[in-house]
């Protein structure tokens, strides 16, 4: 005779408790419930489930907290951990205290049913014992699709698995590949980011490798690589689809052996390094193309993340946007503005091709350029504003221009300029920046300027590139 499964589902809402319980139920499953996580070790004592479904806040014990309880106690029972909260902090949490799987609320029946089954014929791959982690917000989201990705995220944290991010450009693909090394085993080494795109290919064998003094004609000292400077840490490769097919194969033999030469070397130089590489390109057709190795593509390709769109996940603009609005308030030391609803309605009805790069940059905008703190259609940029088949849009940002010092003038703001410029020069830089991929000295042509010009502004205007915002990481004082 078959064994009915058993459950134990612990939440404080009563409707929750209820939906869950009749589906369950109908599922052919014995179901316990229980409005908060006190008393369940000493009930666990008395009795065993095949799987407990918990939420994680309640009172008295939270489900966090509970899960630690329950795994370090006994580690063969899986736990299904629910949240309403469904951010990427709650998801890592939940993988790293041992969850068998993270569920986020409103969730469907079906899946949680399907969750709950899977974990039963599962019980052997309950994880280990609770990790502490930092509270920082990493990625913010709420759609389905990003819940996705924090699972894969809260999946990995244990693993120093090769990881292949995918991605449009603008989406958050170094934000994702600085959460998987901040939640990895690796944390406490460096993470070094290097973008493919970014760099002359002349130098990135160097850039990469190191050299040894005198390698060729300016190697005046010997330089580490990233390879080297990523010693027991994270190396992201951002655009590996733009390396050279020369530079594959040394990529290729490094992630077979651990180990490569410097340029101009004679001595091997063992590491340990974890790879996360990402692309906006299609890696599969270049491939087929001949344009990228298929012994490479699948050493990348163990695992893959795929980051959506801004415009398939459009119930995330309003939370972007107000987090946003507050993060460049802090960075300008001003009181943070609030968005109107015709105006968020407006933004999500738009496609946003540079993701969620453009609307943080539109959030900078509009806290220098809103004139009231509650910003409505009229306040944003013109170029989001454009109707189809309108004419005379290159003349729309002046006459907002003007319209925008009016206001300013006339509420007696003065210095209007030292606000006024560099946020004209900022985003025509991020706009430049965003145009040409991060390739700077492009950029720099087309903004009418030098390399060298383009580096300094971006260091007078403190924009900081560091972090998955669009911009090179090369060094440009050389």
């Amino acid at each position: 005779m078959t064994k009915v499964p058993s459950v134990w589902v612990i939440d404080d809402d009563r409707s929750i408790r209820w939906v869950l319980e009749r589906a369950l139920r109908q599922a052919d499953m014995d179901v316990t419930c229980f409005s908060n996580g006190v008393g369940i070790m000493d009930a666990l004592n008395r009795d065993r489930p095949d799987v407990i479904l918990s939420d994680i806040r309640m009172p008295g014990v939270d489900g966090l907290e509970l899960l630690q309880q329950v795994n370090s106690r006994y580690p063969s029972l899986p736990v299904i951990i629910m949240t309403a909260h469904s951010d990427l902090d709650s998801a890592v949490s939940a993988f790293h205290g041992g969850a068998f799987e993270y569920l986020p609320k409103p969730f469907d029946l079906d899946e949680a049913v399907d969750q709950v089954r899977r974990a039963c014929r599962a019980q052997e791959q309950a994880g280990e014992g609770a990790i502490s982690l930092e509270n920082s917000p990493d990625i913010i989201g709420e759609a389905p699709s990003m819940q996705e990705v924090f699972r894969a995220i809260g999946r990995l944290a244990r693993s120093n698995i090769t990881v292949l991010i995918n991605g449009e450009s603008g989406t958050g693909k170094e934000l994702v590949a600085r959460a998987l090394h901040r939640h990895s085993p690796r944390s406490g080494a460096p993470f070094i980011a290097l973008n493919m795109a970014a760099i002359p290919r002349d130098l990135m064998e160097s850039e990469l490798f190191g050299h040894e003094r005198g390698a060729f004609t300016g190697a005046q000292t010997r330089r580490e690589g990233r390879f080297e400077q990523a010693d027991g840490g994270t190396l992201f490769l951002d655009e590996i689809g733009d390396m050279p097919a020369e530079l594959q194969t040394r990529l290729l033999r490094v992630l077979a052996d651990g180990e490569f030469y410097r340029v101009g070397g004679l001595s091997p130089i063992k590491v340990d390094v974890r790879i996360i590489a990402a692309t906006h390109q299609h890696l599969q057709e270049h491939v087929r193309q001949g344009r990228f190795r298929e012994d490479l593509f699948h050493r990348l390709n163990v695992i893959r993340i795929h980051l959506p769109a801004l415009r398939e996940r459009r119930e995330d603009i309003g939370l972007l946007m107000r987090h946003f609005l507050t993060q460049a308030a802090q960075e300008l030391g001003c009181e943070p503005k609030t968005i109107a609803p015709d105006a968020l309605a407006h933004l999500e009805r738009l496609d946003w091709p540079g993701n969620v790069r453009q609307l943080e940059n539109t959030a900078r905008w509009l806290t220098v350029m809103a004139s009231t703190k509650e910003i409505h259609v009229n306040d944003l940029p013109p170029d989001l504003c454009e109707s189809e088949g309108a004419g005379g849009n290159d003349e729309q940002w002046e006459t907002a221009l003007r319209a925008w010092t009016r206001r300013r003038l006339r509420q007696g703001d003065g210095a209007i300029l030292e606000s006024a410029l560099p946020a004209f020069e900022r985003i025509l830089i991020q706009v430049a920046l965003e145009h040409t991929g991060g390739r700077r000295q492009e950029a720099a042509r087309l903004l009418g300027w030098g390399r060298n010009t383009l580096t300094r502004k971006i260091k007078d205007l403190n924009m900081d590139f560091g972090t998955g915002n669009g911009g090179e990481d090369d060094e440009d004082a050389a």
